[in-house]
């Protein structure tokens, strides 16, 4: 038989051969080092058989694919030691994820694992990483897989099982399943896995947590325990080092140090805003009207409750209706709205509109509520009430191609201020959509015009496109190497028709618009939140929520500390005055913890000359200055949005 290499290089092997004799076959040095085998592109164990004319990739450390798999073993490893030491506990899942992996159990009563427990199990995960036990897999009739762990007392595998067979077609329907074996223990399994544990080169127990049983809050609640695994103890040492400066620059935490935002259970995924945090939320806000200002934006403002009619009109109420906050006024079903894109629809229909006036560009930086499940709550990234730098445009089909630029250049100048590196993706129709394949074909094909005229690169994301139209989305990686995606333009064909909203073409005769919908920063809770770690709370002066702290060093400097105070605000500085009886070496202590960027410490010298002695935010004394001197340079920072 013959396999073809990635390099297009034919492999002759025996009929029957495996991914680890194509190994073998190669070298010696390749047969040592492989994990595993892809075959067509899909991943497999190295001991499956090949078929003639096999598309080959051996996997190795070094691959794409090659932590995930590692840590699928390790996540295997992990359930056979916890069963070893606790007897009668069940098994649910554990599969990979970004970064790590976890293993699901439901302990038995009154058995408790936490954080303290991790040593020990972790000196049991190593006398199986050590033993270099075997991933062996067995392909079983269903009833058999069933008696085992039914007899095992397994419900979970039993359910899955159960569902699999459930679920599948009665023209391919589930006779067998797969169980991967490592030393004493087998699980139910789809695989692939690498050889044996003793690929496992280090690895770390983090954290647990709880998680209901397939994430249903009426299920059980089970004990997840969460761990990371890589082939090098350095590569898991940097891992570990990136983990502890991520945990120094949580929002959550910082958001608390810093006296932005908290939140409260009286209102779970929303965020309370102190005035430091409004401060900085507005100037944000400000910052998204002096972008779209100059490029055309009228800024409306919407309400925040509507009749499901709307929501029905626009697909919503089909598609999304479990993310929405429902209620009811005079027996009528009402929705708060998630977003803004219907009431714009309708705001836009309510009036009569000529070809003349478009394109109509509508901002609104309006309030939204999402229902997101408790579970998947976290700080300011994913919350229940936001908003966003939210705008839709309605054009002519002659006028997409420069709007959806124009939305892109503004999205890369929006995001260019804060220094993120910026990658681009397409996201196509999804299975769940709305509208015909000529609609979609046609929408795809605009965005993808732009892009090219623009020479941008770009990837693709089969399938991830809103339900109403495809999208351009903005991934940005922040100072710790993690990828967001913030800014977002989507062409959509479907809701003007749906609404019925026409303008009166030179043909004098009703036309449908095209609408963009466009996000820059996307939601400001989360774009907030991602700068604080992006900046580690170290704000440029131009967003910082206090851009100066007066710092006088005794009582018989109060009135003059008063008087700069007075000329900074005039000059719309965001300035706090520090009166505490304090020394001066304590205050300036705490404005660098509070991470002002400007300290302004006041004595003798300084009220005498009418001066301010400038200290900066980790840099030190900078000497001191004419109070109208340094005035003026923190409104050309702020203006210029330069430091």
């Amino acid at each position: 038989m013959k396999a073809l290499l990635p390099d297009g290089t034919e492999l002759q092997l025996e009929d029957g051969a495996t991914g680890a004799d194509a190994a073998a076959a190669i070298g010696a040095g390749l047969a040592r080092a492989a994990l595993a085998v892809k075959v067509d592109g899909q991943l497999r164990d190295l001991t499956a058989p090949l078929h003639d004319g096999a598309r080959l990739e051996i996997v190795t450390p070094s691959s794409d694919d090659a932590l995930d798999l590692l840590r699928h073993d390790a996540a295997h490893v992990l359930a056979a030691a916890v069963m070893e030491l606790y007897p009668g506990v069940k098994i649910s899942i554990g599969p990979p994820i970004q970064d790590g992996f976890y293993y699901d159990f439901e302990f038995p009563d009154g058995v408790t694992v936490s954080d303290a427990d991790f040593e020990r199990i972790e000196q049991k995960m190593r006398e199986h990483i050590k033993a270099d036990e075997r991933f062996a897999r067995e392909d079983v009739a269903v009833g058999e897989a069933l008696e085992r762990f039914v007899r095992d007392d397994q419900p979970y595998k039993v359910e899955l099982i159960e569902d699999l067979v459930r679920n599948a077609s009665a023209d391919d329907p589930v006779e067998t399943v797969s169980l991967y074996t490592n030393g004493p223990f087998t699980d139910l399994c789809r695989g692939p896995h690498g050889p044996g544990t003793k690929r496992i080169k280090a690895f770390k127990l983090q954290s647990v947590a709880g998680a209901y049983w397939r994430g249903d809050a009426r299920r059980t609640m089970l004990t997840r325990i969460y761990g990371t695994a890589f082939f090098s103890k350095d590569d898991l040492a940097a891992h570990l080092e990136r983990l502890e400066e991520a945990k120094a620059r949580d929002h959550r935490k910082l958001g608390r140090e810093l006296k932005l935002f908290q939140f409260s259970a009286v209102s779970p995924g929303s965020a309370f805003w102190l005035p430091r945090g409004a401060k900085l939320w507005n100037s944000l806000v400000a910052f998204t009207r002096e972008m779209n200002e100059p490029r055309g934006y009228d800024e409306v403002k919407t309400p925040q409750i509507y009749d499901s009619e709307l929501w029905k009109t626009s697909g919503h109420w089909g598609k999304y209706k479990e993310n929405m906050f429902l209620t009811a006024a005079e027996e009528r079903d009402m929705a708060v709205k998630p977003m803004n894109c219907p009431g714009h629809c309708q705001l836009f229909g309510m009036q009569r509109h000529s070809y003349r006036e478009l394109p109509i560009r509508y901002s609104e930086p309006g309030l939204l509520h999402r229902y997101e499940p408790s579970g998947t709550l976290h700080g300011l990234l994913r919350v229940r009430h936001f908003a966003q730098d939210d705008a839709h445009i309605f054009c002519t089909e002659e006028q997409v191609q420069d709007e959806v630029i124009g939305c892109l250049d503004l999205i890369f100048e929006t995001l260019g201020r804060f220094e993120f590196d910026i990658d681009i993706e397409l996201s196509t129709r999804p299975e769940n959509r709305i509208g015909s394949d000529e609609m979609w074909d046609r929408a795809e094909g605009k965005l993808i015009e732009a892009l090219r005229h623009q020479g941008l690169d770009y990837r693709v994301n089969e399938g991830d496109g809103a339900f109403y139209g495809p999208k351009i989305d903005f991934h940005v990686t922040d100072s710790l190497g993690r990828s967001w995606q913030l800014g977002t333009v989507q062409l959509d064909y479907s809701m003007p028709a749906r609404f019925g909203l026409t303008y009166v073409g030179a043909d004098d005769r009703e036309h449908t618009p095209v609408m963009i919908h466009r996000a820059a920063m996307g939601s400001y809770e989360r774009f907030i939140g991602m700068l604080i770690e992006h900046y580690a709370g170290e704000f440029p002066v131009w967003l910082a929520p206090v851009q100066v702290a007066v710092l006088p060093i005794a009582d018989r400097h109060a009135d003059y500390a008063s008087e700069v105070v007075a000329q900074l605000r005039a000059a719309r500085v965001r300035v706090e005055l520090d009166e505490r009886t304090e020394s001066v070496g304590r205050k300036i202590r705490d404005a660098e913890l509070q991470k002002i960027p400007y300290m302004l410490v006041l004595g003798d010298r300084e009220q005498e000359a009418g001066q301010v002695a400038v200290r900066r935010h980790r840099e030190g004394d900078e000497g001191s200055v004419a109070l109208a001197d340094f005035v003026a340079r923190v409104v050309r920072e702020t203006r210029e949005r330069s430091a």
